[in-house]
């Protein structure tokens, strides 16, 4: 296994599952190679598949707010000023289609759609909908109840589709012959939770746009990830770096496996350069 050696000018990474722990801290030692490579004049950069407003609890543990690739790709968000600086959305017709899509392949699911506005929280735009037989996958105090007519009559950044029952990868291989390249389609947990965006946006589409504003070229991005979402970013990136405790798609794209996200996998990494 080779190691780039010159030192990176961005450095991008997934936060569930790779910045933070399974209770949502990041490590001191994490912390702190972050704190050094920005102190260097190199680029953090966070790209999740989280919306903009579940960004706040993240900044918070860094001491340090980044731009962030959100919504897998989907949203740049400055969270310095709280401004959403792009976004690529699912018309309406085709949030029409893929529901339809998605309730003939899997029967019982129950659909959400995730909106943006100006800013993380902006007051005017209901940013999660989801309809009465969603389940999430996850704790969201910020769900918005609504009827399935009023879940797709917005644009949205994606939508989500559950099925508890199943899991994501089978939802995925059901779904992806059907959806073709009318939506990107891609998953951030095996608990049965599928999500679509624009074609083509991906969370590597998010990063290119972000370099290209500070003119950073691929081959110098470092990048971090642990689920199929993080499978595009991690094979554009110049070195990508799977997560010890990585789904297999993502260790497949990586040019390195470090240790987990409990053992301060993404600063053994990045303390190669500042440490």
């Amino acid at each position: 296994m080779t190691h780039p050696q010159s030192k990176p000018q961005l450095v991008a990474t997934d936060v569930d599952g790779t910045l933070i722990d399974d209770d949502e801290k990041v490590s001191p030692r994490t912390r702190a190679v972050v704190e050094a490579l920005v102190a260097d004049g190199a680029t953090f950069v966070l790209a999740t598949g989280r919306p903009p407003r579940w960004i706040a609890p993240v900044v918070s543990e860094l001491g340090y707010a980044p731009l962030a690739v959100c919504g897998n790709g989907a949203v740049i968000y400055d969270s310095g000023t709280d401004r959403v600086l792009s976004s690529h959305t699912l018309d309406v017709d085709t949030l029409g289609w893929l529901a339809e899509v998605a309730e003939r392949a899997l029967p019982g699911c129950g659909l959400a759609t995730e909106r943006v506005g100006a800013s993380a929280h902006d007051a005017v735009t209901p940013q999660f909908v989801s309809s009465p037989t969603y389940e999430h996958a996850w704790l969201n105090p910020d769900d918005t109840v609504v009827s399935h007519a009023e879940v797709i009559d917005s644009p949205a950044i994606k939508m989500l589709i559950r099925l508890s029952s199943a899991r994501s990868s089978e939802m995925r291989a059901a779904l992806a012959p059907l959806i073709g390249d009318r939506a990107e389609i891609t998953y951030s947990t095996e608990k049965g939770l599928i999500e679509l965006s624009v074609p083509r946006v991906t969370k590597a589409s998010g990063l290119l746009e972000v370099a290209q504003r500070i003119g950073v070229a691929p081959s110098a991005i470092v990048a971090f990830g642990d689920m199929p979402n993080d499978v595009p970013m991690l094979s554009m990136a110049g070195h990508g770096v799977a997560m010890g405790n990585a789904h297999a798609e993502a260790r497949a794209a990586a040019d390195e496996v470090t240790a987990t996200n409990h053992d301060h996998g993404v600063a053994m990494v990045l303390e190669r350069w500042w440490g």
